[in-house]
């Protein structure tokens, strides 16, 4: 007996296994004979849902930034979080430097994944500003920030640490790490005209003072 499946229900349940599929062999090496075998479903029922391999990966890559990005949204518009804490939050729910997709970014960051990858860092820089940007101008008026160009100045701070700590973008050892990390402290409150030390960024590390890891 064949089951008819609802149109959303099948296109996840494709999503889900080539999710799976290109955290195995990665974007190139996945063929379309893989992902019906994989899913159990004809050529026909596949190019319904999907035109291309490509297109099944902006879908993936859509459903990532709702992931990633939702969380955050959900966090900036909390106003019974200060401030402060409500934008290390949000930024730590973007998962920038680390965070719980583990399993996406790892193969996300393999090479032949490039492309994924390069449109993840574009979804980021163009998702995440506008939200993060909200918490700022609350700031400002709150006598927390001062700046004229609020959104120019997330724009810098998210461009620069979604290039400079991306393992895959820049190489560098752990003393190179943590000088980066304190100078992106210190330039991030300057941008944002923040008292200095007023923003514990370097929670987005999983470090408290810079330094160690436990």
């Amino acid at each position: 007996m064949r089951i008819v499946k609802e149109a959303e229900e099948r296109k996840n349940e494709i999503l889900d296994a080539v999710e799976e599929l290109f955290g195995q062999k990665g974007f190139d090496g996945t063929s379309t004979n893989d992902i019906l075998e994989k899913v159990g479903i004809a050529r026909g029922t596949l190019y319904y849902h999907f035109k291309s391999k490509e297109d099944i990966m902006d879908a993936l890559i859509e459903r990532y930034n709702v992931r990633i990005l939702g969380a955050a949204q959900e966090i900036a518009a909390d106003k019974s979080i200060p401030v402060n804490e409500r934008l290390i939050r949000a930024v730590m729910a973007l998962n920038i430097s680390s965070g719980s997709s583990d399993e996406i970014k790892e193969h996300i960051h393999k090479p032949q994944n490039a492309l994924m990858h390069q449109k993840i860092q574009k979804v980021i820089i163009n998702g995440v500003t506008p939200i993060l940007t909200g918490i700022i101008r609350e700031g400002i008026e709150q006598g927390l920030f001062s700046t004229p160009f609020p959104y120019e100045c997330v724009e810098m701070v998210v461009a620069y640490a979604n290039t400079v700590f991306d393992d895959d973008m820049v190489e560098m050892t752990d003393e190179e790490r943590v000088s980066r990390i304190q100078a992106f402290v210190f330039n991030t409150e300057r941008l944002f005209g923040a008292e200095s030390g007023s923003l514990n960024i370097m929670q987005m590390f999983g470090s408290g003072n810079g330094g160690s890891n436990e």
